[in-house]
């Protein structure tokens, strides 16, 4: 089945090396963009996880140039926009940046589309479960729904990690996105900024909300993402796992091979009738239970908790995917456990 050029910007990474087989048997041709970033990449060369069959073109999707030099060889029929700075912390610190890559570099690919008169006929933007915040909270005392919002300082310094309530499952559709952290508005934005743009095209738009990717192929080196691979890293060498807040903050983990299916799935199926998707495991478990089990495995001594806080991180954060298992018929397939192991067994293979 041939379905002409699919470009795929920030495809060098983590997710684009593992979509890239897959996507190199579906088009007649797989461009990647990517600037080969040192926090991501330990060096500019072309990642050995990256389909042989798959151009890479290394460049920074924020700088016109780039686009001018994409666009003269190509026509893309499908548009997989992964490039985006990701580190939730690290957003606060360094905002212009964020900003810079994911919503300028957003629009100045647009521009450029626009420029050239091309219209693809998909986009698929990988987004972000941060556009939810702390999403939507049930009340304890008459069951009310209720939006928190971010937690403030004097809570988090009183050590009030929970508001008043049970925390609900994310879906697109039915809780809002209230993000609490630069990244997470960000993402939001090029929601927003490809929704009005595609409407004005006639491009057909496919978001995927991921919740925590985790598995074989992601960077050891950055520091901002990867909590499962940062725990990993840390029961090999014999260390205790640091918790914060009291690690019972919920979060949901899905590995690399489920979210790369979901993801081809989403540039090519056809009839695809919603246009916001959450992707995640659908099994919320604890981040004390996650660095107990890597300890476990390790042998390495029990997690101990430090007493800090990160300010911008959510309580809880977990979906239902739902609405991917109606619209992609996709559902994720491997457990926490044998996703570890598979992850692990990479890690050790490095070392």
């Amino acid at each position: 089945m041939s379905n002409g050029t699919c470009l795929v910007t920030g495809g060098a990474g983590f997710i684009g090396c593992a979509i890239s087989s897959q996507l190199s048997k579906l088009y007649d041709r797989v461009i990647v963009v990517d600037n080969l970033h040192p926090q991501v990449h330990e060096s500019r060369i072309r990642p050995d996880s990256l389909c042989k069959s798959v151009e890479l073109v290394v460049a920074d999707i924020t700088e016109p140039p780039t686009w001018e030099s994409l666009l003269s060889d190509c026509s893309p029929d499908t548009v997989i926009h992964l490039a985006a700075e990701t580190g939730t912390g690290q957003s606060f610190s360094e905002a212009s940046r964020h900003s810079h890559t994911n919503v300028t570099g957003t629009t100045t690919m647009l521009d450029a589309f626009y420029r050239h008169g091309i219209r693809p006929k998909r986009f698929v933007l990988t987004s972000s479960r941060a556009v939810y915040g702390e999403g939507a909270w049930q009340s304890l005392k008459n069951n009310t729904i209720f939006y928190p919002g971010q937690r403030s300082r004097e809570q988090l310094a009183a050590a009030k990690w929970d508001f008043d309530g049970e925390p609900l499952a994310m879906e697109a559709g039915h809780i809002h996105p209230v993000p609490v952290s630069i990244y997470g508005a960000t993402k939001l934005a090029q929601e927003h900024i490809l929704a009005s743009w595609c409407n004005a095209s006639g491009s057909e738009l496919v978001v995927l909300r991921l919740q925590n990717v985790f598995g074989p192929g992601q960077s050891l080196i950055n520091p901002y993402t990867g909590i499962a691979s940062l725990f990993c890293r840390l029961g090999k060498s014999g260390r205790s796992i640091p918790l914060y807040e009291d690690g019972m903050m919920l979060r949901d983990f899905v590995l690399i091979d489920d979210v790369a299916v979901a993801l081809v799935r989403a540039a090519h199926k056809p009839s695809i009738t919603e246009r916001v998707l959450d992707i995640g495991g659908g099994v919320p478990i604890t981040i004390k239970y996650l660095a107990e089990q890597i300890a476990e495995i390790y042998s390495a001594p029990k997690p101990h908790f430090t007493g800090e806080y990160r300010y911008g991180d959510v309580r809880h954060a977990f979906s239902k995917a739902q609405n991917a298992r109606e619209n992609l018929d996709w559902e994720p397939k491997i457990s926490l456990q044998s996703g570890l192991r598979s992850l692990i067994h990479w890690i050790d293979k490095r070392a």
